[in-house]
C-alpha cells in the first residue's frame, strides 16, 4: 500500500538550520498531521479501512522539520465541536475513540500539544468566559481518561525511544506494517539511541473488533511487556488486551522481522505499548 501522493505542508526537503537562528524557537506546528488524524478518527470505523492514507501520510514529512502535534483551542471552538465530541459513537465509544487518538499521538514522532480540557474528556466547546468542566472528575469514565493521558505523559518522559529520535529520520520512527487496511490496524517502532533494544513497538486497533492471535513483527526474540493498553479497565475500558504481562516473541518471522509475538489487540479502538524486557 501506498499513500497519495499529496505535497507535505511545509518546506518539503529543506531541513531548517538547527544551529542558529530563531531564538531558540525551532519548532513548527504539523497542522497536517492534525487535520488528517482528526479527519480520520471522527470517521464511522466502518469506512476508515477507506482512507489509511490520512494516518500514514504524516510520515513522509515528519522529519523535515521539528515539529509539534497539536489538538489546539483552533480545534474546539466556534461550533467544531470538543475532541470528545468529535468521535463518532455512543459516550462509551467516544471516549474509547479519544484513548486511542491520545495513544496514538504519544507515539507518532512530535511534541506533544494538547488543550486544556481535552485531558480528562471535557464534552463542551472551550469558551474564554467560562472555566473548565471540573465537575466531570467526579464521575469514573472522565476519571479514566486523565489516568491514561497522565500514564501516557509518564511513560513519554521515561522511555527515550518515544521522544528522543523525534526529528531523526534515520531510525526514530519505523513502520512494522501499514498495510492490513481491512482490519484497520497499523504497527510500528520507536527507537531511542542509546542501544539496539531501545525500542517500543506500538499496536493500534482502530476498529471495534477484537484480533486475537495478531501477529507483529518485531526486531528481536525475549519477553516483551505491555505497557500500555488504552483499553485496560483502569481507564475506562473493557479489560481485553494482553493482561498487562509479557508476550514472549517467537522464532517465526513476520513483517520482514526474523522474530513475531502474537497479540490480543482490544477492540475497543484500542492502543498497546510493548518494551522489551531483555538483550537484542
Amino acid at each position: 500500500m501506498s499513500s497519495p501522493r499529496r505535497q507535505p505542508p511545509g518546506r518539503g526537503g529543506d531541513r531548517p538550520d538547527r544551529d542558529r537562528g530563531g531564538l531558540g524557537f525551532d519548532l513548527k506546528w504539523n497542522m497536517g498531521w492534525m487535520h488528517d488524524t482528526l479527519d480520520y478518527f471522527t470517521l464511522d470505523p466502518v469506512f476508515r479501512k477507506y482512507r489509511p492514507d490520512l494516518l500514514t501520510f504524516s510520515i513522509w514529512y515528519a522529519f523535515s522539520e521539528r515539529y509539534v502535534l497539536p489538538l489546539s483551542h483552533d480545534e474546539v471552538v466556534h461550533e467544531k465541536s470538543s475532541l470528545i465530541g468529535k468521535m463518532p459513537g455512543d459516550e462509551w465509544r467516544k471516549r474509547a475513540n479519544l484513548r486511542l487518538l491520545y495513544g496514538y499521538m504519544f507515539t507518532h514522532p512530535g511534541k506533544k500539544l494538547l488543550f486544556m480540557g481535552g485531558e480528562f474528556g471535557q464534552w463542551s466547546e472551550w469558551g474564554h468566559e467560562t472555566g473548565l468542566e471540573w465537575h466531570l472528575l467526579e464521575y469514573a469514565p472522565h476519571q479514566g481518561i486523565l489516568r491514561w493521558v497522565t500514564d501516557l505523559n509518564r511513560l513519554y518522559r521515561r522511555e527515550p525511544a518515544l521522544h528522543e529520535r523525534d526529528a531523526d529520520p534515520a531510525g526514530g520512527f519505523e513502520w512494522v506494517d501499514f498495510s492490513d487496511i481491512e482490519k484497520s490496524v497499523v504497527s510500528y517502532l520507536r527507537r531511542g539511541g542509546r542501544s539496539a533494544d531501545d525500542v517500543a513497538l506500538v499496536v493500534c486497533n482502530f476498529t471495534p473488533v477484537p484480533r486475537y492471535g495478531y501477529r507483529v513483527g518485531v526486531p528481536f526474540g525475549g519477553l516483551w511487556k505491555e505497557v500500555l493498553n488504552s483499553d485496560a479497565i483502569e481507564y475506562g475500558g473493557s479489560g481485553v488486551g494482553n493482561l498487562g504481562g509479557g508476550v514472549e516473541a517467537e522464532r517465526v518471522p513476520a513483517h520482514g522481522r526474523p522474530c513475531s509475538l502474537s497479540l490480543t489487540l482490544p477492540p475497543a479502538r484500542g492502543a498497546v505499548v510493548f518494551l522489551p524486557e531483555g538483550g537484542a
